[in-house]
């Protein structure tokens, strides 16, 4: 057991918290603590009764059996993966800016639940972190299933195909993924590629809630080290070079 704490202890501190809340949501509602019938998001239900906690656990909850164990379990594990090497990488030592990464995809996702009825926001939520996560590492290659290998930029879609061929519906991974590239786009793409304005700024109290770890301008608008270092190599001004991939953890 003390090698399992000492895993989970080692998984960075916001990850940690999202997997343990998605660990035990479900298991709640499939022990029947709570019924499951007040995990998920019905629009009626939160806007007319007030049941404010409907976008939080639909968020971790999701319906565990024969014929969705697997699926969760995938998504699970993507989970960890992706957001431990986007918290671990890019985001290190930013515990505030990742956090408001994660709320604003959030917040984008239950817009679009409430709109479009999803019920459940786990795999969107998930998979737009992978996304995030793929375009910072895009010509990275990464490996998949019976030892496919690819750039990271088109993970984010085999995983579409992959999660429609074993669950059978491609909306949740299609809104994560536009809700990652609305992210990226507007935190890195347009103000540093496209010369716009910055769009996305974490608030302050983040940062006196979770202080960055390290030296130096923490926030929105400004690359990660790796991207940033990039940049300096290639002049330090004009255009930047996104075909250029980087792995997590040269920071």
């Amino acid at each position: 057991m003390s090698d399992i704490g000492d895993w989970f202890r080692s998984i960075p501190a916001i990850t940690r918290y999202w997997f343990a809340a998605t660990v035990a949501v479900p298991l709640i509602g499939k022990l029947g603590v709570i019924s499951p019938a007040y995990f998920f998001l019905w629009p009626e239900a939160f806007l007319y009764r007030f049941q404010i906690w409907r976008p939080f656990t639909a968020t971790f909850y999701f319906p565990v059996g024969p014929g969705t164990g697997f699926l969760y379990l995938v998504n699970l594990y993507f989970l960890y993966q992706y957001s431990t090497r986007l918290e671990a990488g890019a985001f290190d030592g930013r515990p505030a800016d990742y956090l408001f990464m994660l709320l604003f995809n959030w917040i984008c996702i239950v817009i679009t639940g409430l709109a479009m009825d999803m019920q459940l926001l786990m795999i969107p939520l998930i998979m737009s972190v992978l996304y995030v996560w793929a375009q910072l590492n895009r010509d990275l290659i990464v490996s998949f299933w019976f030892g496919t290998r690819f750039k990271a930029c088109y993970l984010p879609w085999v995983i579409l195909g992959f999660n429609y061929i074993i669950g059978g519906s491609v909306i949740n991974e299609l809104i994560g993924n536009l809700v990652g590239h609305l992210y990226f786009f507007l935190m890195f793409r347009y103000p540093m590629d496209l010369g716009g304005r910055n769009f996305l700024s974490t608030p302050q109290f983040l940062y006196r809630w979770l202080p960055s770890r390290r030296g130096g301008v923490s926030g929105f608008g400004a690359p990660p080290a790796s991207m940033r270092r990039a940049a300096d190599q290639n002049g330090g001004g004009g255009r930047h070079n996104w075909g250029q991939g980087f792995r997590l953890g040269d920071q």
